[in-house]
């Protein structure tokens, strides 16, 4: 079994069919021994770009989240905490906080993005 973290991407890519989401990780994230987890920081960070007009999204994106039988993980004073102190390798503060709560909850992160790694958190290139 393993336990993924969808980047926020990831997860917009699993929910619209997008081939951009490579075979590996549609593989894993549709394999149901596997736990799905979604943070709170993606839907606060999908709902900002979607009130700000930068993309179409669902209205209830915990509903769409939920139906998929991904689980949710919420923001923890201690993974605000661990974001707070990562390296200054990333500015996305989104991105920052999936990385602390991919460490904190031992997750592997799904993700395209090619800074993530360098925080030595485990990943699945969502590309491949």
């Amino acid at each position: 079994m393993r336990r993924l973290l969808l980047d926020t991407h990831a997860l917009l890519w699993w929910l619209v069919d997008d081939p951009a989401l490579g075979r590996q990780a549609r593989a894993a994230i549709a394999d149901s021994a596997n736990q799905i987890h979604v943070s709170a920081a993606t839907i606060w960070e999908l709902s900002i770009k979607r009130s700000k007009g930068l993309l179409q999204a669902p209205a209830d994106l915990e509903a769409l989240v939920l139906d998929e039988g991904f689980i949710s993980l919420p923001i923890s004073l201690f993974h605000a905490q661990q974001a707070g102190a990562l390296p200054e390798l990333h500015r996305d503060p989104f991105d920052r906080m999936l990385v602390a709560q991919a460490q904190a909850e031992g997750l592997e992160l799904v993700t395209a993005d090619a800074m993530i790694p360098q925080y030595g958190v485990r990943c699945l290139p969502a590309r491949v």
